[in-house]
């Protein structure tokens, strides 16, 4: 293979086996996702983010979750506790407040991340929530309305930036209106496209300039009946051409199960339907096989978004941390983080 694998693999536990070691060698995967099983502390984290690099000799990317709320992987004593986004929002008065807020949320994010080898964060979530959202998502959003996803979702994505860490803005083109958890069965949207036009696809439309993005495992009937927007040419034409996203485009992963078929038959799909990358994150070995070997190498065009991207690592500014967290502390009324 002469450039990387067009996949991004999990790993098994808090450190990397042989037979992972060689695998990654092997199949060059362009990046890394870890996942609360693989984090313990963090001498132990910076090892392995060490090790994963270590083992497909690049500066590849670490990538990771860390959302705040229910979806964060590195959590107390040694990393900070963060109120769900949508949470964070309405505890602002105003949105330039809440703008500030959260940019310093996400600058201070990026410290925790970087200082154990992480350099990538699955966030913002950039779906509009709606009083039928699903519940595993809907307090992950930043807002109910366009104006204040975008205001919350463009923080975050400027903190992390700030502070060496890229952002993945997610679920393209739109996971709001889902019903059902697309990690358990695949949910359908049936609304007409010019209504997904002014509502769903706006606040991705107003961030399409950045670096990488997620795809929704959700059928929209209006567009393609029959196929996920992780898998259907339509629905990443739209994505590429109408929406105007022009970056990293990546699955969601292809381990859950609103995805048919096998591991290999979802990644090819994924990738033929116009995705640079393809996410498998449960760190099943035999899995991550046959997802290598049906993704394949990343495109020529692929492997340049991707090296432009990882160039914007390099746009980490100084921060002082006690000042940061005074300031945050005092944006939200002594109300930053989460308890327990």
């Amino acid at each position: 293979m002469s450039g990387p694998g067009a996949a991004i693999f999990g790993c098994a536990g808090p450190w990397l086996g042989e037979a992972e070691r060689a695998f990654f060698a092997d199949a060059q995967p362009w990046g890394f996702i870890l996942f609360a099983r693989n984090i313990g502390d963090p001498a132990q984290l910076a090892r392995l983010t060490g090790d994963l690099r270590h083992a497909v000799g690049r500066d590849a990317p670490v990538l990771i979750d860390q959302e705040g709320g229910r979806v964060q992987r590195m959590w107390a004593p040694h990393w900070r506790q963060w109120l769900p986004p949508l949470d964070q929002m309405a505890r602002t008065r105003d949105l330039d407040r809440a703008a500030r807020a959260m940019f310093l949320r996400y600058r201070l994010i990026a410290d925790e991340l970087t200082a154990v080898g992480i350099d990538v964060n699955c966030a913002p979530t950039a779906d509009l929530a709606r009083p039928d959202t699903h519940p595993f998502l809907r307090n992950r959003c930043f807002g109910e309305d366009t104006a204040s996803v975008v205001t919350g979702a463009r923080a975050a994505a400027e903190g992390l930036l700030a502070g060496g860490v890229l952002p993945v803005v997610k679920h393209l083109p739109g996971h709001g209106r889902a019903r059902v958890d697309s990690h358990f069965s695949l949910p359908a949207v049936n609304a007409a496209p010019d209504e997904l036009n002014a509502s769903d696809f706006e606040p991705f439309r107003a961030l399409a300039d950045l670096p990488l993005a997620m795809t929704a495992h959700i059928v929209f009937t209006a567009f393609d009946p029959s196929l996920p927007a992780t898998q259907s040419p339509r629905m990443v034409e739209t994505i590429r051409r109408d929406i105007g996203f022009q970056g990293v485009l990546m699955s969601d992963d292809l381990s859950m199960q609103a995805l048919a078929g096998s591991v290999g038959e979802r990644a090819a799909a994924s990738v033929a339907a116009g995705c640079d990358l393809v996410l498998h994150c449960n760190g099943d070995l035999a899995e991550m096989e046959a997802v290598a070997a049906a993704a394949g190498g990343m495109s020529a065009e692929a492997v340049a978004k991707g090296e432009a991207a990882l160039a914007l690592r390099q746009r980490r500014c100084p921060l002082d941390m006690d000042a940061a967290e005074a300031e945050l502390d005092e944006l939200l009324d002594g109300e930053v983080y989460a308890q327990g």
